[in-house]
């Protein structure tokens, strides 16, 4: 591989961490052993001075990095159309499509957002994988709409602080069953899981397990046909399967829902239909630019499948 040398500035979060702790965060694709390897080798140095592995680091150290060795943890790149809206040095928003998950898990290694953007990051560096596409927050597999993905550590670390937080605004647009909804209102019921499998499900139901406090603000935008209402949602906690959970409780499925019922009716998985396009979609998204700190705000509008 080409020679390259990185350069880090040592913020506060990592301050006092020992020089491969600082790097394995800096150098994703990279496992701790391989880093640590690359710093017995020399090729690490702190304020223009040769590092050794228990060195640390503080707040305002410079640390450098030659990369004499390719990354060992890499997603296998592939190609594929994953729309972006935005994208800069820190991060990229991405419109992900229904039916793409975002990243390997199990047996299913290919085909994810992770595998597309690796490819499309790749392509900005001579360095395979020196970049790793940064998963902030997930949507379900069959919803689709507005993600922010990160490029650096302290993108990475940023975003995540924002949506743990509750500082990020999201907005989704749900195509639901029925047309008797009021024009806005709130609920406010508790979720919890259904059933103890291992497949996540759900409920709003009395026996659902571990139930915690969820609230989700609604609003009727527009009738598409004369079965369906158009809802635009604001998630106020994030409970797994939220939106899809309450619009159900309160009789107005998703078009598309494959396990969510009217009166907290939970479909097993083995007897649903789960590759149906949802009618959900991540329509706005609303953070905090890590760099610099402008408001970034996008819209997405959405193509819902007709109700059969």
């Amino acid at each position: 591989m080409p020679l390259l040398v990185l350069q880090f500035d040592v913020t506060s979060e990592l301050h006092g961490r020992r020089i491969d702790v600082f790097l394995e965060r800096h150098l994703r694709n990279y496992t701790r052993w391989r880093i640590q390897r690359l710093i017995a080798a020399g090729v690490a140095s702190v304020n223009g001075e040769p590092a050794l592995l228990a060195r640390r680091v503080f707040a305002d150290d410079r640390v450098a990095v030659r990369l004499t060795e390719p990354p060992d943890k890499l997603y296998a790149p592939e190609g594929g159309s994953i729309p972006i809206i935005f994208e800069d040095d820190s991060l990229m928003v991405i419109n992900k499509p229904a039916g793409v998950i975002a990243h390997p898990v199990g047996e299913r290694q290919a085909g994810t957002l992770c595998n597309f953007l690796q490819r499309h990051l790749d392509e900005q560096t001579d360095v395979r994988g020196l970049l790793r596409p940064g998963i902030v927050h997930r949507l379900d597999r069959m919803t689709s709409g507005l993600m922010v993905v990160s490029k650096t550590y302290e993108a990475h670390r940023s975003l995540t602080d924002q949506f743990e937080s509750r500082s990020v605004r999201k907005l989704y647009l749900a195509h639901v069953r029925g047309r008797q909804l009021q024009r806005s209102g709130q609920i406010n019921r508790p979720i919890g899981r259904h059933g103890s499998g291992t497949t996540i499900l759900m409920s709003c139901a009395a026996s659902a397990i571990d139930p915690r406090p969820a609230v989700t603000r609604f609003r009727v935008v527009a009738h598409p046909s004369s079965q369906t209402t158009l809802v635009a949602c604001v998630p106020r906690t994030g409970r797994n399967h939220q939106i899809r959970v309450h619009l159900a409780s309160i009789g107005h499925p998703l078009v598309g829902e494959p396990f969510y019922r009217p009166g907290d009716e939970v479909i097993p998985k083995d007897m649903a239909d789960s590759d149906r396009p949802l009618g959900l979609h991540a329509a706005v998204l609303q953070f905090t630019h890590p760099a610099d700190n402008r408001p970034m705000r996008f819209k997405s509008r959405p193509v819902f499948n007709e109700p059969t």
